[in-house]
């Protein structure tokens, strides 16, 4: 080949060339074009000199390796005669900039050293090629980067990353976080692995319809987890297109939503007991409503007998006793559930807390023609609580048992005692109890299924009760039942003190008789005018003298004319509310040692501090019981 056709060829190369001394120093002997435009040099500035003069190291860069690299793959060509390939190797090169002085751009480089012999065999040179590989170094640190922050995100998700092929018919790839089985190798058997039977056509028909549509695939469904338990997961999965707009794979995320979805079902559940709730309590208000409505009917319209007007007045109490104790109820639930409930813990004796509960229960077990069978400890056996929250839980439990057990069923109340507690069982041949009902008995407002006569289902408040009052005495209640038909059992287990009984004061008289001691000068006032009316016509048939306001300024005054010994006063009055009015009562000298008595619908433990603090010496919720005011009005000297 001549020398021009040689340059030719040497000069129109692609690829980087140039041809060094087989020196240590490799001075440059010829450059091409190629390599010039690389490097962005002359070839009167490369011509003549060596190699590692043209293209310094930085000396203040560690990691500047690549003139060593070089220069041993030189000395390895001399030494051998073989051609020594270079894979890509960080060379940088230095640049003038353009205000002066000098930097060092980081160039990348793939190289292979050729020697070249002459008609002896000996080296004359060494065929340097060079490709600037930079743009793909960096292009392969990108794509190396990329997916290292790929991985380190799908390992810090809590999502399941899944891959499937363009048809959804094999799983490609699934890595599960612990929630699903990771998978390695393609699947084909993913639906039936993966998802319920049931929730198979759904998932089916989505994943159609995101391959019909090429639309992104998301759908909330059950799933299979790892630990074997049925799951739910917010799967979604995105087409990739190729360049034809085709779909050559999915790439999808699932969530773990089992609490979220567990949670959602929990507060259904509430919201339909709630309103099962409501329902039934409308019905049991309405229930006492009807029978008063139609005795305050005869009172008006019947010239009645003192018997006949002694019957339907019993039957008022009765019902309006009713209503009192369905709101009692649903104080005490909204104030055990707020933690406002506080205990007054003594030693008490577990037998005569069952013997009150019974006591209580009883019209209601003689009423169904019951058979209440007792299995009490000889013995005094002593814990510590609240005696009357304590009888309290024993009631509704054994209301629970005859209510629930069909006229002339057996019910039976025993006590086991035991080293360190005492455990106390209601066991009936009622209803019974399917294994849902069970499970969710102590909940608040969960109720059996009720049927038109209520003969089953109630308020779904007592047994919340229950639970709470028990594990304010830290113990413990359960209930259990073989299902529907067969009765139930419950159990509430108690700490045992180890103290000696204290005795209880006897059962005291419950001050019901009608007789005052003492004829008083009592004032009313109360904004509803049938209220303060009913308590006043009250009053005056037990031989009191009773004036009526409904204004507090004109009871303000009325006080001063006539200096009541009593006075009751309700909370919500225009003008001022029962505090205002009770704090000038207090001050004013005709009242200042009056009896005030606070009579109102609000009936928390802050409403009766409430009215303590504004002067009142009593708190009386509405609707009053005659005993409580009987008794008040009996300690007032004249």
């Amino acid at each position: 080949m001549s020398s021009s056709l040689f340059e030719l060829v040497f000069n129109g190369s692609p690829i980087g060339n140039y041809l060094l001394t087989p020196t240590p120093e490799a001075t440059i002997i010829a450059v091409n074009d190629a390599f010039l435009k690389a490097s962005s040099r002359r070839r009167e500035d490369l011509v003549g000199i060596s190699l590692f003069e043209a293209f310094p190291g930085n000396p203040a860069d560690a990691d500047d390796s690549g003139e060593a690299a070089l220069r041993r793959s030189l000395a390895r060509v001399v030494e051998t005669g073989q051609p020594d390939p270079l894979p890509a190797q960080r060379y940088p090169i230095q640049v003038e900039l353009p205000g002066g002085g000098v930097a060092y751009e980081e160039r990348f480089w793939g190289a292979v050293s050729t020697p070249i012999f002459d008609d002896d065999g000996r080296i004359v040179c060494i065929s340097h090629t060079t490709i600037d590989m930079t743009e793909q170094v960096n292009s392969a640190a990108a794509l190396t980067e990329s997916e290292r922050r790929y991985r380190a995100l799908a390992t810090a998700t809590e999502d399941v990353v899944y891959r499937m092929s363009p048809d959804w018919s094999h799983m490609r790839q699934l890595e599960g976080r612990g929630f699903l089985k990771d998978i390695a190798q393609p699947r084909r058997s993913w639906l039936e692995e993966f998802i319920p039977q049931e929730d198979q056509e759904g998932v089916n028909k989505a994943v159609h319809d995101a391959i019909r549509n090429k639309t992104i695939f998301q759908l909330e469904h059950r799933v299979r987890r790892v630990d074997g338990t049925c799951g739910w997961t917010a799967s979604r999965a995105v087409p990739m297109l190729d360049a034809d707009g085709e779909i050559y794979e999915w790439i999808g995320a699932a969530s773990d939503i089992t609490e979220r979805k567990e949670a959602e079902q929990k507060l259904k559940d509430a919201d339909r007991r709630k309103d099962e709730f409501l329902a039934m309590l409308a019905h049991e208000l309405r229930n006492p409503l009807a029978p008063i409505g139609a005795a305050a009917e005869l009172l008006q319209i019947a010239n009645l007998d003192e018997a006949r007007v002694r019957q339907t007045s019993q039957i008022i109490s009765r019902q309006v006793a009713h209503m009192s104790q369905l709101i009692d109820d649903l104080l005490d639930v909204s104030r055990v559930t707020r933690g406002l409930v506080s205990l007054d813990k003594t030693p008490v004796d577990i037998r005569r807390v069952l013997m009150e509960a019974v006591e209580q229960v009883a019209p209601l077990i003689h009423a169904q023609r019951h058979h209440l069978e007792l299995h009490l400890p000889p013995g005094a056996t002593i814990v510590t609580g609240d005696k009357n929250r304590l009888v309290q839980v024993f009631v509704n439990i054994l209301n629970n048992a005859a209510k629930y057990t069909p006229g002339e069923g057996r019910l039976e109340l025993g006590a086991d005692v035991e080293a360190s507690r005492v455990v106390v069982s209601v066991t009936d041949n009622g209803v019974g109890m399917t294994p849902d009902v069970a499970a969710h008995a102590f909940e608040l407002f969960s109720q059996a299924k009720r049927t038109p006569d209520r003969s089953s289902g109630g308020l779904g408040i007592g047994l919340a009760l229950v639970r709470s009052l028990v594990e304010l005495h830290h113990g413990t209640v359960s209930c259990e039942s073989p299902g529907d038909g067969m009765g139930s059992r419950f159990v509430v287990c108690l700490p045992r003190a180890c103290v000696e009984p204290v005795h209880s004061e006897g059962m005291r008289s419950s001050g019901s008789s009608a007789e005052p001691a003492t004829s008083l000068r009592i004032m009313v006032v109360d904004d509803n005018v049938d209220a303060a009316s009913a308590l006043a016509m009250l009053l005056e048939a037990l031989g009191h003298e009773v004036m009526v306001e409904h204004r507090p300024t004109r009871a303000l005054q009325r006080a001063r004319e006539a200096a009541p010994q009593v006075c009751l006063l309700d909370i919500g009055l225009p003008e001022m509310d029962g505090y205002e009015l009770a704090r000038r009562l207090r001050a004013a000298p005709e009242t200042a040692s009056s009896l005030l008595i606070a009579v109102t619908g609000y009936g928390q433990e802050s409403d009766r501090e409430s009215a303590l603090a504004a002067g009142f010496d009593h708190h009386l919720i509405k609707p009053i019981d005659p005993k409580k005011l009987y008794s008040l009005l009996a300690e007032v000297s004249v």
